[in-house]
């Protein structure tokens, strides 16, 4: 079949790959001068298969409404006159009932579990570079009541086994000696050996090399700006080119990866979509002494923040903001990323004076599951609303796509749209 992909983050790039594997003609359209320009640009870097947990948890409703009247929280609700705003937030409650989320832990580490089996083989298939480091990921707390809340979610991850090994406070520096000089500020922490850290964009943007060696088409400067449909099929996807020349891509197959902006491609078809974009943060800092700044990849729990280290580079991201669709940096978040790690890492391990702040607009949805799968009109498929995990689903919800449109049931255990 001719398989035409809309998207070229991690998610679409992987799906192109796989469905290439699989066999079809496969051609990508971005709108960017190339792939993984938007939020696969400078995320946190961890593949967080112990971190496969939603947002939306019992506690979550209470930490909210103490956070939204700050604006350096690390979830900051912007209310905005737009009706799929509001509708997003009432479903996301709903979803913070006790049995909607263990039922929503499952299907995303299974997903999860997948993916990063699936990115470790093609890694090692494919050689590919991407400043990645296989030495865990460590959380800590800085409460003792944010570590006793942790534990019934880390529970439940062990349960279905993943191994989320509990650390004191003294393991968490004996695991990470650059936390040594914030010692007295963690109350404990949890550690999941088999986690890894890497480069989403240098990734991505390999794979979309080695993709088009393979014979997928990459259509870069081109916007799509509908889909015509007739007969309960996609015929072919109206788009704008570079030149602002107006055309149509037709194909047998069509994937919609294209991130937070997918609902506003579906609604016209009046396919259900709901994903919101919820902005995320990341600076990027010099290291400057390598020996004093961290190894291993770390998660601040209770200012929601991450630290991976990409070859010479820190990268520290975190903080949600339901904003709509503005990736405009606040400069008050921005700060916050630079005042968390200056008060974490000795002085002079990184250099915070010349930060690159970034912002990306994650799609998620209201349960954390993503939406990946056949729609209602046959031959259109979602792989979109990986939310925070994208880089941690990514490869394997390529594959899963592939499977699933060349009419293969996929491997994980997970509420495949369709199937």
């Amino acid at each position: 079949m001719k398989v035409v992909v809309l998207g070229s983050g991690i998610i679409g790039t992987a799906s192109a790959w796989w469905l290439r594997q699989s066999g079809h003609d496969v051609t990508v359209v971005e709108r960017r001068t190339g792939p993984a320009l938007e939020t696969s640009f400078a995320n946190g870097g961890q593949i967080s298969v112990g971190s496969a947990e939603p947002w939306a948890n019992p506690q979550a409703p209470w930490r909210i409404l103490r956070w939204m009247l700050r604006e350096d929280s690390p979830l900051w609700f912007r209310p905005r006159p737009d009706l799929q705003q509001w509708l997003w937030s009432l479903a996301f409650l709903r979803e913070c009932l006790p049995g909607r989320h263990a039922h929503n832990v499952r299907a995303m580490l299974g997903l999860a579990q997948y993916s990063r089996a699936t990115l470790q083989a093609m890694r090692a298939e494919l050689g590919i570079a991407y400043d990645h480091l296989e030495k865990g990921i460590l959380t800590f707390y800085r409460g003792n009541q944010d570590f006793e809340l942790a534990q019934d979610a880390a529970g439940l991850l062990r349960d279905l086994g993943v191994d989320r090994r509990i650390v004191s406070a003294d393991e968490v520096v004996q695991i990470e000696p650059a936390l040594a000089g914030s010692r007295q500020r963690i109350a404990g922490g949890d550690y999941t050996a088999s986690d890894e850290s890497g480069d989403v964009h240098q990734f991505t943007a390999a794979l979309a090399a080695r993709a088009a060696q393979a014979g997928v088409e990459f259509v870069f400067n081109t916007e799509v700006t509908r889909l015509l449909a007739e007969g309960g099929r996609v015929y072919a996807a109206e788009i704008i080119g570079a030149g602002g020349q107006h055309g149509r891509l037709a194909g047998d197959a069509f994937v919609v990866a294209m991130g937070a902006y997918s609902p506003l491609l579906l609604q016209p078809l009046g396919i259900p979509c709901a994903v919101y974009p919820t902005k995320g943060y990341s600076a990027t800092y010099r290291i400057l002494d390598p020996s004093r700044a961290p190894q291993v990849s770390l998660t601040d729990a209770s200012r929601k923040v991450v630290f991976s280290r990409l070859g010479d580079r820190l990268r520290v991201a975190g903080t949600a903001e339901l904003s709509g669709y503005s990736r405009t940096l606040n400069g008050v978040r921005c700060e916050a990323l630079t005042q968390i790690t200056a008060e974490l890492f000795p002085a002079g391990a990184v250099d915070l004076d010349q930060p690159h702040y970034w912002s990306g607009l994650r799609p998620s949805t209201p349960s954390g599951v993503p939406l990946v799968g056949r729609t209602r009109i046959a031959n259109l498929f979602l792989n979109t609303g990986h939310g925070t995990l994208g880089w941690t689903m990514g490869a394997g919800s390529g594959r899963a796509l592939a499977d699933i449109v060349s009419g293969r049931r996929p491997e994980p255990e997970f509420p495949w749209l369709g199937l």
